[in-house]
């Protein structure tokens, strides 16, 4: 891992990369950016790119691929079925992770899918260390419930604590003991913690929680779509490990899981994915969904110059330089809120920085949306454009009842050597700003609603006129500022 010391004491992030390639950026008026958010429902996944300067609202599909994946993707073979790519990308993935079968898919959801197919029945259960949006909605549209099983330490905002993505055994137990083994679908572990501020599990904790789930002949599931970040925490945070290389710490991981799927759009820098296994009945149930949902066996929904590019992208993950950008821009940008007073969850994650908007936005009731009412006001005085991670991430029971998020968080997600220190710079400047006249922000409410993932299509209205006076306050601190 590089370890740069300053001579005068500033403490910031290296990139290890140079730019080769830059695309143009805009950053429209304040005036446009209110109309902008007015006309997407106050829902920043409704945004058009053209209005935003920074897009934090994902990692997923839009981090910068390296000069060796661009390369890659001119040798690759066209062929329909029996292509050169797809052997190479196989190959690359046992080499990696060890196992025997992999099954392509064009994304992370689409592994959801094809899993919960497989193994979610009606009144089955899915403990996880803590669910993803996604990863829910199959589950229960497949008749299962989701258990979430996270330590409690998992859901304090503000700690020290390293690892709040570990599961807590305890409760694990208790679960096995209430519903018995075979109720249990699978037990889904996610690197990363996407909902809680993309928060690592410990390697130590992986083991225990394997070895009880073998022991109770439970499937063992990780969702690896976040790995590389948790590959460097536990690299960087757990003693044991500090002296294994990250391909040992991959394999062992790999070795404690009996499933390992991934988003590519994450892990490995391109659009794609897969599930990677040993057992050979469970590879040939899945096998049948896959030509129904994402195509041949030897694509799975994935252009093979992804293909190509996504092998040479998880070899780069492997690499200790390559990992470590990520975890130490968003520490860079946690540490600089922190100095200002912002709330944001610590420690720092990986996948992005995380604003605690509950705390933020204090005034503002949870079943008004803060965490969407913090993203909404970000855009307006920044062109920031951020995720919300809250109750609006949630959706209705069967009764219509509105479950509370545990957290309502804002992610400024850091797309892997996307952004500059400066850009970063920036955005710590106006969210400070934002913070000091965090009075001005109100709440929404829902005008159009899905029933499922209504994060992604619903539209909201302000509950007052507080998006007018932000806009005049802004204007008369900055003034023709853009």
């Amino acid at each position: 891992m590089s370890n740069i010391k300053y001579h005068y004491g500033e403490k910031i992030p290296l990139e290890m990369h140079k730019v080769r390639i830059v695309q143009k950026l805009n950053l429209v008026p304040i005036e446009r950016r209110l109309e902008a958010i007015t006309e997407a429902g106050n829902n920043t996944f409704l945004l058009k790119n053209r209005d935003v300067f920074l897009d934090m609202l994902t990692d997923s599909g839009v981090n910068a691929m390296s000069d060796q994946q661009l390369a890659a993707m001119m040798v690759a073979d066209d062929s329909y079925a029996g292509s050169e790519t797809f052997s190479r990308l196989e190959n690359k993935l046992t080499e990696i992770f060890g196992k025997k079968y992999f099954l392509p898919a064009h994304q992370g959801r689409a592994c959801e899918n094809i899993l919960s197919r497989t193994f979610v029945t009606p009144g089955s259960i899915v403990p996880m260390n803590y669910h993803f949006t996604t990863t829910k909605a199959h589950i229960v549209l497949n008749g299962g419930t989701v258990e979430e099983i996270v330590i409690d330490e998992g859901l304090n905002v503000e700690s020290d604590y390293p690892f709040k993505g570990n599961t807590d055994i305890e409760k694990l137990k208790a679960l096995i003991e209430k519903y018995g083994p075979k109720k249990i679908a699978f037990l889904r572990l996610e690197a990363g913690t996407n909902l809680i501020g993309g928060q690592p599990f410990s390697l130590e904790n992986m083991r225990q929680v394997s070895n009880i789930c073998r022991q109770n002949g439970i499937i063992v599931v990780l969702d690896a779509s976040l790995l590389a970040d948790n590959l460097y925490f536990i690299k960087v945070r757990e003693e044991n490990c500090k002296s294994m290389s990250i391909r040992e710490i991959t394999m062992e991981m790999s070795n404690l899981s009996d499933i390992i799927y991934f988003s590519a759009r994450k892990l490995g820098c391109v659009r794609g994915g897969g599930i990677c296994l040993d057992n050979e009945e469970w590879y040939l149930k899945m096998r049948e969904i896959l030509p129904l949902y994402e195509g041949f066996l030897t694509y799975g929904g994935m252009s093979v110059r992804e293909m190509e590019a996504m092998t040479v992208g998880l070899d780069e993950t492997m690499d200790e330089n390559m990992v470590n950008q990520g975890p130490q821009f968003i520490e860079y940008m946690v540490d600089e809120l922190k100095q200002k007073g912002v709330p944001v969850v610590t420690p720092a994650g990986g996948l992005g920085c995380h604003l605690d908007a509950m705390t933020f936005l204090s005034h503002v009731p949870q079943t008004q949306y803060p965490a969407g009412s913090l993203a909404a006001a970000l855009f307006i005085i920044s062109g920031v454009r951020g995720m919300e991670r809250g109750t609006m991430s949630e959706q209705r029971d069967e009764n219509g009842i509105e479950p509370l998020s545990n957290m309502e968080l804002l992610r400024l997600a850091m797309p892997r050597r996307v952004f500059t220190l400066s850009q970063v710079k920036y955005a710590v400047d106006r969210i400070g700003w934002l913070y000091e006249n965090r009075e001005l922000v109100g709440g929404l409410r829902f005008v159009e609603e899905p029933k499922v993932l209504r994060f992604f299509f619903g539209r909201l209205a302000p509950v007052s006129d507080w998006q007018s006076k932000l806009v005049a306050r802004f204007k008369s601190d900055f003034g023709d500022s853009l």
